[in-house]
C-alpha cells in the first residue's frame, strides 16, 4: 500500500471520523464561550489556544485528504465545502474582514459532512430544490393575487397592514405563518369588515396547508430517493467486493489444481 493510500485510509477510518466529529462539537462550544466577556476575562488565553488547536486539527485533516486524493479532492462537493469552511477561519480577521470572526461558527456545519445521516438530509433537500422552485413560483403568484386583493379591500381602514402591495404581502406572510394571525390581524379587520373571513380563510387553506405541504412532500420524497440511491450504491459496492473475492478464490483453486496435476494445464 502506497503512502497516499495509507493517508487516505487513515483519514477515512471510522475512529478518526468520530474524533473529528468530537473536535467539531468541542470547537463549537469553545466559540460559544468566546461570546462571554466574563469567561474570556477569566480564561481568554486558554480558550483561544484551544480554538487554534481545533483549527490546526481541521487543517491537518484537510491537508491529509488533499495529499491522499490529489485533484480528486475537489471533485467532491463535501470536500470543497469543508475546504471553504476551514479556509474562512484561516483568513486574518482584520478591521475590514472582522465579520469573518463571526463566520468561524460555520465550522460547526462540518458535522454535516462527517455524519452520513445529516449529509443524506442535505442531499435530499438540495435534490428537491428544482421541484420546490415550481412550488415557490406558484406561491408567489398566489401571494401576488391575494396581496393586490387585500390592498384594494382593506387599505382604507388598515393602511399599516394593507396600505400598499409590500405591506399587504408582509401581513399575508405573517398570516401564512399563523403568527398572531387571528387576534392580531384578522379579528380587528373583521370588526370593520365582517365578511373578511371569506378572504382570509381560503388564503390560509391554500398557502399554509396546501402549498407548504407540497414543499414538505417534495423534501421527504427527495430524501427517500437519496436514501435509496445510497443503499443501491452500497449494495453494488458490496456485490463488487464479493465478486472480486470469488474471482480470487477461483483463481487460487485453479492454481492449486494445476499444481497437483501439471498435465491438466498444458
Amino acid at each position: 500500500m502506497t503512502l497516499r493510500a495509507r493517508a487516505d485510509a487513515f483519514v477515512h477510518h471510522r475512529k478518526v471520523q468520530w474524533f473529528i466529529t468530537g473536535v467539531i462539537i468541542f470547537n463549537a462550544l469553545i466559540l460559544g464561550l468566546e461570546t462571554s466577556a466574563r469567561i474570556m476575562a477569566a480564561a481568554g488565553p486558554l480558550i483561544l489556544t484551544l480554538d487554534r488547536l481545533c483549527l490546526s486539527i481541521f487543517v491537518i485533516e484537510i491537508g491529509l485528504k488533499i495529499y491522499a486524493q490529489g485533484l480528486r479532492f475537489f471533485r467532491d462537493g463535501w470536500n470543497v465545502f469543508d475546504f471553504a469552511v476551514v479556509g474562512i477561519a484561516l483568513v486574518p480577521a482584520t478591521q475590514g474582514l472582522s465579520v469573518l470572526r463571526a463566520l468561524r461558527i460555520l465550522r460547526l456545519l462540518r458535522i454535516i459532512s462527517v455524519t452520513p445521516r445529516l449529509r443524506r438530509v442535505v442531499e435530499g433537500f438540495l435534490s428537491a430544490l428544482p421541484g420546490m422552485a415550481s412550488v415557490f413560483l406558484l406561491m408567489g403568484i398566489i401571494f401576488y393575487i391575494f396581496a393586490v386583493m387585500a390592498t384594494k379591500l382593506f387599505a382604507g381602514s388598515f393602511p399599516d397592514w394593507f396600505g400598499d402591495l409590500g405591506n399587504s404581502a408582509y401581513s399575508l406572510f405573517q398570516i401564512m405563518t399563523l403568527e398572531s394571525w387571528s387576534m392580531g390581524i384578522v379579528r380587528p379587520v373583521m370588526e370593520a369588515y365582517p365578511l373578511a373571513w371569506m378572504f382570509f380563510i381560503p388564503f390560509i387553506l391554500v398557502t399554509t396547508f396546501a402549498v407548504m405541504n407540497l414543499v414538505v412532500g417534495l423534501i421527504v420524497n427527495s430524501m427517500q430517493e437519496a436514501h435509496q440511491e445510497e443503499e443501491t450504491a452500497a449494495t453494488a459496492a458490496y456485490r463488487d467486493q464479493v465478486l472480486e473475492r470469488l474471482t480470487a478464490i477461483e483463481a487460487r483453486l485453479a492454481a492449486q489444481e494445476r499444481a497437483r496435476d501439471p498435465g491438466r494445464g498444458s
